[in-house]
Protein backbone atom coordinates (compact mmCIF):
# COMPACT_ATOMS: atom_id res chain seq x y z
CA UNK A 1 0.00 0.00 0.00
CA UNK A 2 2.78 2.43 0.96
CA UNK A 3 4.68 1.63 -2.25
CA UNK A 4 1.56 2.40 -4.29
CA UNK A 5 1.20 5.77 -2.61
CA UNK A 6 4.83 6.64 -3.33
CA UNK A 7 4.42 5.64 -6.95
CA UNK A 8 1.24 7.68 -7.25
CA UNK A 9 2.97 10.73 -5.80
CA UNK A 10 5.91 10.39 -8.18
CA UNK A 11 3.54 10.07 -11.12
CA UNK A 12 1.67 13.20 -10.04
CA UNK A 13 4.94 15.15 -9.83
CA UNK A 14 5.96 13.93 -13.25
CA UNK A 15 2.70 15.25 -14.69
CA UNK A 16 3.28 18.81 -13.44
CA UNK A 17 3.92 21.27 -16.29
CA UNK A 18 7.55 22.39 -16.63
CA UNK A 19 6.57 26.01 -15.87
CA UNK A 20 5.09 24.97 -12.53
CA UNK A 21 8.34 23.35 -11.47
CA UNK A 22 10.26 26.47 -12.46
CA UNK A 23 7.93 28.74 -10.52
CA UNK A 24 8.20 26.68 -7.34
CA UNK A 25 11.98 26.99 -7.25
CA UNK A 26 12.33 30.47 -8.78
CA UNK A 27 14.46 32.35 -8.04
CA UNK A 28 17.14 30.05 -6.74
CA UNK A 29 20.03 32.43 -7.48
CA UNK A 30 20.85 36.05 -8.25
CA UNK A 31 18.63 37.79 -10.82
CA UNK A 32 19.94 40.65 -12.95
CA UNK A 33 18.03 43.45 -14.63
CA UNK A 34 19.75 45.04 -17.63
CA UNK A 35 18.73 48.65 -18.14
CA UNK A 36 19.52 51.07 -20.98
CA UNK A 37 19.29 53.99 -18.56
CA UNK A 38 22.37 55.45 -16.84
CA UNK A 39 22.85 55.12 -13.09
CA UNK A 40 21.18 57.95 -11.24
CA UNK A 41 18.62 58.70 -13.95
CA UNK A 42 14.92 58.72 -13.12
CA UNK A 43 14.08 55.31 -14.65
CA UNK A 44 17.16 53.76 -13.04
CA UNK A 45 16.28 55.20 -9.63
CA UNK A 46 12.67 53.99 -9.90
CA UNK A 47 13.88 50.55 -10.95
CA UNK A 48 16.15 50.30 -7.92
CA UNK A 49 13.22 51.06 -5.61
CA UNK A 50 11.38 48.07 -7.08
CA UNK A 51 14.45 45.85 -7.13
CA UNK A 52 15.01 46.44 -3.42
CA UNK A 53 11.43 45.40 -2.61
CA UNK A 54 11.42 42.33 -4.86
CA UNK A 55 14.83 41.20 -3.61
CA UNK A 56 13.41 41.10 -0.08
CA UNK A 57 10.36 39.16 -1.25
CA UNK A 58 12.49 36.58 -2.99
CA UNK A 59 15.30 36.31 -0.48
CA UNK A 60 17.67 36.59 -3.44
CA UNK A 61 19.93 39.36 -4.68
CA UNK A 62 18.65 41.32 -7.68
CA UNK A 63 21.34 43.30 -9.48
CA UNK A 64 20.83 46.28 -11.77
CA UNK A 65 23.22 46.33 -14.71
CA UNK A 66 23.42 49.71 -16.45
CA UNK A 67 24.27 49.58 -20.15
CA UNK A 68 23.36 53.02 -21.51
CA UNK A 69 23.94 54.34 -25.00
CA UNK A 70 23.14 53.53 -28.63
CA UNK A 71 19.41 54.23 -28.27
CA UNK A 72 19.04 51.27 -25.92
CA UNK A 73 20.50 48.85 -28.47
CA UNK A 74 23.42 47.85 -26.20
CA UNK A 75 21.24 46.89 -23.25
CA UNK A 76 18.46 45.20 -25.17
CA UNK A 77 20.91 43.40 -27.44
CA UNK A 78 22.60 41.94 -24.35
CA UNK A 79 19.27 40.97 -22.82
CA UNK A 80 18.15 39.29 -26.04
CA UNK A 81 21.26 37.07 -25.97
CA UNK A 82 20.68 35.94 -22.36
CA UNK A 83 19.22 32.51 -21.50
CA UNK A 84 15.42 32.46 -21.31
CA UNK A 85 15.41 31.17 -17.75
CA UNK A 86 14.05 34.15 -15.83
CA UNK A 87 17.41 35.17 -14.37
CA UNK A 88 17.86 38.05 -16.82
CA UNK A 89 15.24 40.75 -17.05
CA UNK A 90 15.41 43.94 -19.09
CA UNK A 91 14.04 47.39 -18.47
CA UNK A 92 12.91 49.31 -21.56
CA UNK A 93 11.04 52.46 -22.42
CA UNK A 94 7.89 52.52 -24.50
CA UNK A 95 9.88 54.16 -27.31
CA UNK A 96 12.41 51.33 -27.38
CA UNK A 97 9.54 48.85 -27.67
CA UNK A 98 7.33 50.71 -30.12
CA UNK A 99 8.51 53.79 -32.03
CA UNK A 100 12.06 52.53 -32.52
CA UNK A 101 10.81 50.00 -35.04
CA UNK A 102 9.25 52.86 -37.02
CA UNK A 103 12.33 55.10 -36.87
CA UNK A 104 15.20 52.67 -37.42
CA UNK A 105 15.60 50.64 -40.60
CA UNK A 106 17.42 47.93 -38.67
CA UNK A 107 17.78 47.09 -34.98
CA UNK A 108 19.69 44.40 -33.08
CA UNK A 109 16.46 43.19 -31.52
CA UNK A 110 12.80 42.74 -32.42
CA UNK A 111 10.53 43.69 -29.50
CA UNK A 112 7.86 41.15 -30.47
CA UNK A 113 10.05 38.25 -31.62
CA UNK A 114 12.90 38.47 -29.10
CA UNK A 115 11.10 39.39 -25.87
CA UNK A 116 8.06 38.63 -23.79
CA UNK A 117 6.34 41.44 -21.93
CA UNK A 118 6.30 41.14 -18.13
CA UNK A 119 4.93 44.33 -16.55
CA UNK A 120 4.95 48.11 -16.98
CA UNK A 121 6.46 49.87 -13.95
CA UNK A 122 5.31 53.45 -14.39
CA UNK A 123 4.13 56.02 -16.87
CA UNK A 124 4.97 59.68 -16.93
CA UNK A 125 4.44 63.01 -18.63
CA UNK A 126 7.33 65.24 -19.60
CA UNK A 127 8.31 68.70 -18.44
CA UNK A 128 9.84 71.38 -20.64
CA UNK A 129 13.18 71.98 -18.89
CA UNK A 130 15.17 75.17 -19.51
CA UNK A 131 18.38 76.69 -18.10
CA UNK A 132 17.82 78.49 -14.82
CA UNK A 133 19.16 81.65 -16.45
CA UNK A 134 16.77 81.47 -19.44
CA UNK A 135 14.76 84.65 -19.87
CA UNK A 136 11.52 82.86 -20.85
CA UNK A 137 8.86 82.93 -18.15
CA UNK A 138 6.49 80.63 -20.03
CA UNK A 139 6.14 78.42 -23.11
CA UNK A 140 4.58 81.26 -25.09
CA UNK A 141 7.80 83.25 -24.77
CA UNK A 142 9.93 80.25 -25.76
CA UNK A 143 7.79 79.74 -28.87
CA UNK A 144 8.04 83.46 -29.72
CA UNK A 145 11.83 83.27 -29.51
CA UNK A 146 11.85 80.24 -31.81
CA UNK A 147 9.65 82.02 -34.34
CA UNK A 148 11.87 85.09 -34.27
CA UNK A 149 14.96 83.03 -35.12
CA UNK A 150 14.25 79.85 -37.13
CA UNK A 151 16.67 77.05 -36.14
CA UNK A 152 18.28 79.45 -33.69
CA UNK A 153 17.14 77.51 -30.63
CA UNK A 154 18.51 74.04 -29.94
CA UNK A 155 16.60 71.40 -28.01
CA UNK A 156 18.19 68.23 -26.69
CA UNK A 157 16.91 64.68 -26.37
CA UNK A 158 18.24 61.46 -24.88
CA UNK A 159 18.21 59.75 -28.28
CA UNK A 160 16.76 60.02 -31.77
CA UNK A 161 13.16 58.84 -31.80
CA UNK A 162 12.79 59.19 -28.03
CA UNK A 163 9.61 60.64 -26.51
CA UNK A 164 11.52 63.87 -25.91
CA UNK A 165 12.57 64.04 -29.55
CA UNK A 166 9.13 63.22 -30.92
CA UNK A 167 7.51 65.57 -28.42
CA UNK A 168 9.76 68.44 -29.49
CA UNK A 169 9.01 67.72 -33.15
CA UNK A 170 5.30 67.80 -32.34
CA UNK A 171 5.74 71.13 -30.54
CA UNK A 172 7.49 72.53 -33.62
CA UNK A 173 4.69 71.28 -35.87
CA UNK A 174 1.91 72.59 -33.62
CA UNK A 175 3.50 76.05 -33.23
CA UNK A 176 4.88 76.53 -36.73
CA UNK A 177 8.47 76.79 -35.50
CA UNK A 178 11.79 75.30 -36.58
CA UNK A 179 14.43 74.37 -34.03
CA UNK A 180 17.67 72.38 -34.07
CA UNK A 181 17.75 68.90 -32.58
CA UNK A 182 20.79 67.83 -30.51
CA UNK A 183 20.67 64.15 -29.46
CA UNK A 184 22.78 62.97 -26.51
CA UNK A 185 24.09 59.60 -25.38
CA UNK A 186 22.80 59.82 -21.81
CA UNK A 187 20.20 61.85 -19.94
CA UNK A 188 22.83 63.06 -17.47
CA UNK A 189 24.77 64.64 -20.34
CA UNK A 190 21.56 66.07 -21.77
CA UNK A 191 20.55 67.96 -18.64
CA UNK A 192 24.10 69.05 -17.93
CA UNK A 193 23.94 70.70 -21.36
CA UNK A 194 20.58 72.29 -20.51
CA UNK A 195 22.04 73.62 -17.26
CA UNK A 196 25.01 75.21 -19.04
CA UNK A 197 22.85 76.60 -21.82
CA UNK A 198 24.55 74.53 -24.53
CA UNK A 199 21.01 73.57 -25.53
CA UNK A 200 18.13 75.91 -24.80
CA UNK A 201 15.59 73.37 -23.63
CA UNK A 202 14.62 69.70 -23.49
CA UNK A 203 11.74 67.48 -22.51
CA UNK A 204 12.50 65.57 -19.33
CA UNK A 205 10.91 63.94 -16.33
CA UNK A 206 11.30 65.15 -12.78
CA UNK A 207 13.59 62.17 -12.27
CA UNK A 208 15.92 62.65 -15.22
CA UNK A 209 16.09 66.43 -14.88
CA UNK A 210 15.93 66.40 -11.10
CA UNK A 211 19.65 66.76 -10.38
CA UNK A 212 19.99 69.80 -12.65
CA UNK A 213 16.87 71.39 -11.14
CA UNK A 214 17.88 70.73 -7.53
CA UNK A 215 21.33 72.19 -8.17
CA UNK A 216 19.73 75.39 -9.41
CA UNK A 217 21.12 75.03 -12.93
CA UNK A 218 17.81 74.26 -14.63
CA UNK A 219 14.12 74.83 -14.01
CA UNK A 220 10.81 73.27 -14.99
CA UNK A 221 9.00 75.65 -17.35
CA UNK A 222 5.82 73.65 -18.00
CA UNK A 223 4.32 70.15 -17.97
CA UNK A 224 3.14 68.50 -21.20
CA UNK A 225 0.03 66.93 -19.65
CA UNK A 226 -3.72 67.55 -19.42
CA UNK A 227 -3.41 68.66 -15.77
CA UNK A 228 -0.78 69.62 -13.21
CA UNK A 229 0.95 66.98 -11.10
CA UNK A 230 0.10 66.91 -7.41
CA UNK A 231 3.81 66.63 -6.58
CA UNK A 232 4.57 69.76 -8.66
CA UNK A 233 1.54 72.01 -8.17
CA UNK A 234 3.41 75.20 -9.09
CA UNK A 235 4.42 73.98 -12.56
CA UNK A 236 1.71 74.89 -15.13
CA UNK A 237 0.71 72.74 -18.06
CA UNK A 238 1.93 73.70 -21.54
CA UNK A 239 -1.56 75.00 -22.35
CA UNK A 240 -1.63 77.12 -19.19
CA UNK A 241 1.82 78.46 -20.05
CA UNK A 242 0.90 79.94 -23.42
CA UNK A 243 1.55 76.82 -25.48
CA UNK A 244 -0.77 74.75 -27.70
CA UNK A 245 -4.05 73.60 -26.14
CA UNK A 246 -4.19 69.91 -25.24
CA UNK A 247 -0.47 69.40 -25.85
CA UNK A 248 0.76 66.17 -24.26
CA UNK A 249 4.01 64.16 -24.24
CA UNK A 250 3.95 60.91 -22.28
CA UNK A 251 5.82 57.62 -22.05
CA UNK A 252 6.07 54.53 -19.89
CA UNK A 253 8.72 52.03 -18.83
CA UNK A 254 8.44 48.29 -18.21
CA UNK A 255 10.17 44.95 -17.74
CA UNK A 256 10.81 42.26 -20.35
CA UNK A 257 12.36 38.80 -20.49
CA UNK A 258 13.99 36.95 -23.38
CA UNK A 259 11.48 35.13 -25.57
CA UNK A 260 10.38 31.67 -24.40
CA UNK A 261 11.01 32.32 -20.71
CA UNK A 262 8.60 29.94 -18.89
CA UNK A 263 5.16 31.52 -18.52
CA UNK A 264 4.98 30.54 -14.86
CA UNK A 265 8.09 32.64 -14.17
CA UNK A 266 6.74 35.59 -16.19
CA UNK A 267 3.49 35.43 -14.21
CA UNK A 268 5.35 35.21 -10.90
CA UNK A 269 7.55 38.21 -11.67
CA UNK A 270 4.45 40.13 -12.75
CA UNK A 271 2.67 39.34 -9.47
CA UNK A 272 5.66 40.09 -7.26
CA UNK A 273 6.55 43.35 -8.99
CA UNK A 274 2.89 44.44 -8.93
CA UNK A 275 2.86 43.75 -5.19
CA UNK A 276 5.96 45.92 -4.72
CA UNK A 277 4.54 48.73 -6.88
CA UNK A 278 1.36 48.74 -4.78
CA UNK A 279 3.22 49.64 -1.58
CA UNK A 280 2.54 53.25 -0.49
CA UNK A 281 6.21 54.19 -0.07
CA UNK A 282 6.96 53.02 -3.61
CA UNK A 283 4.11 55.07 -5.07
CA UNK A 284 5.25 58.07 -3.03
CA UNK A 285 8.78 57.65 -4.34
CA UNK A 286 7.50 57.35 -7.91
CA UNK A 287 5.48 60.54 -7.45
CA UNK A 288 8.65 62.38 -6.44
CA UNK A 289 10.05 61.51 -9.88
CA UNK A 290 6.84 62.64 -11.58
CA UNK A 291 5.93 59.00 -12.29
CA UNK A 292 2.61 57.20 -11.88
CA UNK A 293 2.68 53.50 -10.95
CA UNK A 294 1.16 51.55 -13.85
CA UNK A 295 1.21 47.78 -13.29
CA UNK A 296 -0.57 45.78 -16.00
CA UNK A 297 -0.73 42.12 -16.99
CA UNK A 298 1.76 40.85 -19.60
CA UNK A 299 -1.03 40.74 -22.18
CA UNK A 300 -2.09 44.33 -21.50
CA UNK A 301 1.54 45.48 -21.67
CA UNK A 302 1.85 43.88 -25.11
CA UNK A 303 -1.35 45.67 -26.15
CA UNK A 304 0.06 49.00 -24.88
CA UNK A 305 3.16 48.51 -27.06
CA UNK A 306 1.06 48.00 -30.18
CA UNK A 307 -1.17 50.95 -29.27
CA UNK A 308 1.92 53.20 -29.17
CA UNK A 309 2.99 51.95 -32.61
CA UNK A 310 -0.39 52.95 -34.02
CA UNK A 311 -0.40 56.27 -32.15
CA UNK A 312 2.96 57.49 -33.48
CA UNK A 313 3.10 55.89 -36.93
CA UNK A 314 1.55 58.83 -38.78
CA UNK A 315 3.62 61.40 -36.85
CA UNK A 316 6.91 59.66 -37.61
CA UNK A 317 5.96 59.28 -41.25
CA UNK A 318 5.00 62.95 -41.49
CA UNK A 319 8.28 64.02 -39.86
CA UNK A 320 10.22 61.66 -42.17
CA UNK A 321 12.18 60.20 -39.28
CA UNK A 322 14.09 57.30 -40.76
CA UNK A 323 17.53 56.18 -39.57
CA UNK A 324 19.85 53.32 -40.51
Amino acid sequence: MQLKLVCAALCALAMLPPGGAHAQSYPAKTVRVITPFPAGSGPDSALRVIVDKVSRQWGQQVLVENRPGANGFIALGAAKAAPADGYTLAQASSAQLSTHRLVFKSMPYDPAKDFDAVIPLFRNHFFIVVPAAASWKNVGELVAAAKAKPNGLAYGSEFVGSPGHLGAALLEASTGTQMTHAPFKETSQLFTAVGTGDVQWAFGTAGTAGAAVRSGKARLLALAAPRRLAAFPDVPTVAESGGPAGFEVAAWTGLLVPKHTPKAIVDQVNRDVAKAVAEPDVRERFASFGYEAWPLSPARMSAAIEADVRRYADTIKRLKLQLD
